[in-house]
């Protein structure tokens, strides 16, 4: 870019705020730029548990003395 009286010659002072926020971008895992997760539901995230495998089902007995034992 060539200077001139109305243009004067950039010092780069404006370039450091602009690294910053480089940075700051650049700290922020790939995954969350791409796929954000709301604040709100961080906290919320349900606490995962074992599940009984298809077909372990026992329909001949109650639900309450139903077991994976065999």
């Amino acid at each position: 870019m060539t200077s001139t009286p109305h243009n004067p010659p950039h010092d780069g002072s404006d370039l450091a705020a602009l690294r910053k926020e480089i940075d700051d971008l650049q700290a922020i895992p790939h995954e969350e730029i791409v796929n954000p997760t709301p604040a709100g539901l961080k906290d919320r995230e349900p606490t995962p548990h074992s599940t009984d495998a298809i077909g372990s089902e026992k329909w001949d007995v109650p639900a309450d003395q139903e077991s994976l034992e065999q």
